[in-house]
């Protein structure tokens, strides 16, 4: 029976304004199955990161969590203090960030860093740790794992660093990794490795989170994908539903945009408008005054997510119920 690694439920982020409090997180909910990849695609800002960071424990002040519940199989990490929320960073959840040179210490060698986070998180005796970082090192793909040890970070290349920090996050085995924008500084040819590496670190009872920018990474990496915009959920299905039958107005225009590139197009589909200030958000539909079908109870009435169908949910007023 399949059971959740990670569940959030109608989890608020808040952050003050000089124009009052801001929610970049506002009343999400996912699941990540065990053995599943799941993705949260949608633009810069739309509040991807900060879920994320929801998660891992790095809200900090002043942005607050207001609301909701996140559970790490089962476990309320709410309820953590940060001296225990600091042990299960590395150790039960870890994340990948987009940017391995400001996630790896310049003046410190790979392999020591590796190294630290066995050492903090589990009683392995010193003589064993760097034959520890080198398995790992070769089970990531680097070459000459026992050159790399010893190398600096400006040493590597954008793929080996990211490599590293993929290493340094999978070592101690967590149930949950994140991955922020994992391939974004990274060539075509080294994205694919990536992408087929992080595809293959998904056990039966791991959990893998995806945020990016990119459909092209969720298409390829991801079993599940919520589609976020300016705060919300506005879309959850399974990658197969989504990619041939996406529902909300925002999900068509990011699919048209990227279509228009595959295609002999000569104009670039677009979405119009720009993603709105949190600070100043419809009372309704975040996405109303970009949405060519927008009406004024759009404007004035928030959407709730309708299920349309298996597994499929969007937030859009023109939906039905399925069987409807």
């Amino acid at each position: 029976m399949e059971h959740n690694i990670l569940e959030i439920d109608h989890l608020h982020v808040v952050f003050p304004s000089s124009k009052g409090e801001t929610s970049p997180v506002n009343d999400v909910s996912l699941r990540v199955p065990a053995g599943k990849t799941v993705g949260i695609v949608g633009e810069s800002g739309c509040g991807k990161s900060m879920t994320a960071r929801a998660v891992m424990g790095l809200i900090h002040a002043p942005g607050r969590i207001t609301e909701g519940e996140i559970r790490l199989c089962g476990r309320d990490l709410r309820k953590l203090s940060e001296k225990e929320y600091c042990s299960l960073r590395g150790s039960e959840v870890s994340m990948i960030f987009q940017e391995p040179m400001t996630s790896l210490n310049p003046v410190m060698k790979a392999g020591h860093q590796v190294e630290e986070v066995l050492r903090l998180h589990t009683d392995i005796p010193e003589s064993e740790l760097k034959q520890r970082v080198i398995d790992i090192f070769r089970a990531v793909g680097i070459t000459e794992p026992e050159k790399r040890y010893n190398c600096y970070p400006h040493e590597l290349s954008g793929g080996l660093r990211q490599r590293v920090i993929i290493a340094m996050a999978m070592i101690c085995r967590p149930r949950l990794m994140i991955a922020d924008e994992p391939t974004t500084a990274l060539d075509v040819t080294v994205q694919a490795q990536i992408l087929r590496l992080m595809k293959d670190l998904v056990s039966d009872d791991t959990g893998l989170l995806v945020i990016s920018h990119d459909l092209g990474v969720i298409a390829k990496l991801c079993d599940y994908v919520y589609v976020m915009y300016a705060g919300r959920i506005v879309e959850e299905s399974d990658i197969f539903t989504l990619f041939d039958d996406p529902q909300h107005p925002y999900t068509k225009g990011l699919m048209d945009a990227v279509g228009s590139l595959r295609r002999d197009a000569e104009v670039l589909s677009t979405i119009p408008g720009v993603v709105p200030s949190l600070a100043h958000l419809p009372a309704g539909c975040s996405f109303c005054l970009r949405c060519e079908n927008g009406s004024d109870r759009c404007e004035k009435e928030l959407p709730g997510l309708i299920q349309t169908g298996p597994g499929h949910k969007v937030r859009c007023h023109l939906m039905k119920e399925a069987g409807q």
